[in-house]
């Protein structure tokens, strides 16, 4: 997976139709996600399309799993796990995860349908994150 800093570099120069290419292709990128984890416990609220994101590794270096059933969406998921990847949990737990998306500047880009499950996607990766580190 790429780095969000690689992301943002390759995004800032690029406009309308083509940031919405690089969404989609940063979504199919994900590492693919079992169905059998797509499940309630494991979905998203308040998003516009479905969204799954599932916790795995360790406290030390937590990996999430996620998909969307809609292309874009998968590819705004991409973008808050590419900030989280491979962290330590309670670094993602106090980490400004909305911050660090700020120069991709979603809000402006995309319509409010789209944008509209982004916190809810942030809230339960740092949720994942608090309760994996404290053990």
């Amino acid at each position: 997976m790429r780095t969000l800093s690689d992301i943002a570099e390759e995004y800032e120069f690029l406009e309308g139709d083509e940031r919405y290419r690089l969404l989609i292709e940063l979504g199919r990128e994900l590492e693919a996600m079992p169905d059998a984890l797509k499940t309630d416990a494991t979905l998203v609220r308040g998003c516009s399309a479905q969204v799954w994101v599932y916790p795995t590794g360790k406290a030390d270096t937590l990996h999430f799993l996620a998909d969307s059933n809609a292309a874009i969406t998968k590819g705004i998921v991409a973008l808050v796990i590419a900030a989280v990847q491979d962290r330590p949990a309670h670094e993602v737990a106090a980490m400004d995860v909305a911050g660090a998306l700020e120069p991709f500047d979603l809000k402006n880009q995309l319509s409010s349908n789209r944008t509209q499950g982004v916190p809810n996607m942030i809230a339960l990766v740092r949720e994942h994150a608090a309760r994996i580190a404290a053990g």
